[in-house]
């Protein structure tokens, strides 16, 4: 499970900027999930403080049982090679290094041994449909090949949770395709996944999306039936159906107006259509 309680993190950037401002956001073992928002809305950084790669200046960041915000850099290392699978835009392959290679590089600091590193990599790397290029380099490789090595590496130490940067940002809209069909296929093995785009059309692969702006979660989207939860009903999200969401420390009627706004154009939008 992934736990995130009145979240908030600020960078100096010539000036304070407030990347999250008091998010709250729960997400059950095996659950689907993707972020959207505008460039600056925060989803970058809301991704890297459940991968880990930073901790939060308030609140609380809880993945697979482990406090993020209050160990220590080590633990968290361990925590991302063990627990957290990255998938990214960029690929972050070793050029010189064949997929296998690629592919064994998160096992190495986890103390498996070379023939037992090398068996997994080939596993994986079979289950993505790259048994026929194991010793292939990236530059031998098509983009979407590539992106295939960069999700076999994410698998490789079996993770709980599994992290997707724009993964389709840098591949041709059919190699995107089966790119997230890939990700689904993760996904129903029982992985956690929490995608990160600005596609509308990538992010209905998930069960929900997670609308996110100025550091704000505006509201949840609900992709496989249930019910859609505003963040701002306090009373309604209970997280019972285990997906809870609140964004805190604005005044609730900033948040009525942002709810009627969001009617609004809904509304405009619908008859637009």
């Amino acid at each position: 499970m992934v736990r995130l309680a009145d979240v908030r993190k600020t960078y100096d950037l010539g000036g304070t900027v407030e990347a999250l401002a008091g998010v709250s956001l729960t997400l059950d073992e095996g659950s689907y999930t993707a972020v959207m928002g505008p460039s600056g809305s925060g989803k970058s950084t809301l991704l890297n403080l459940v991968g880990a790669l930073d901790t939060p200046d308030e609140g609380s960041v809880e993945v697979a049982g482990h406090d993020i915000d209050t160990d220590s850099e080590d633990d968290r290392a361990a925590i991302r090679g063990t627990e957290i699978g990255f998938v990214f835009q960029t690929f972050n392959l070793m050029p010189r290094s064949n997929a296998v290679e690629n592919v064994t590089l998160p096992l190495v600091f986890d103390d498996w041994s070379r023939d037992r590193r090398r068996e997994r990599a080939q596993e994986v790397l079979k289950r993505v449909g790259l048994g026929d290029r194991l010793d292939h380099r990236p530059t031998e490789l098509s983009g979407g090949q590539r992106q295939r090595v960069a999700i076999a590496r994410a698998l490789a130490p079996d993770p709980s949770v599994v992290l997707a940067d724009e993964p389709t940002g840098n591949i041709d809209t059919e190699t995107g395709s089966e790119i997230m069909a890939l990700l689904g296929e993760v996904h129903a093995r029982g992985n956690t996944v929490l995608l990160v785009t600005h596609e509308r059309r990538i992010a209905e692969h998930a069960d929900r999306i997670v609308h996110i702006r100025d550091g704000v979660i505006e509201s949840i989207e609900s992709l496989d039936g249930t019910d859609e939860r505003d963040p701002t009903d306090r009373h309604g999200s209970d997280g019972v159906d285990g997906f809870e969401a609140e964004s805190s420390g604005r005044g609730d009627e900033s948040a009525r107006d942002r709810s009627e706004e969001r009617e609004s154009a809904d509304g405009s939008a619908g008859r637009g259509e």
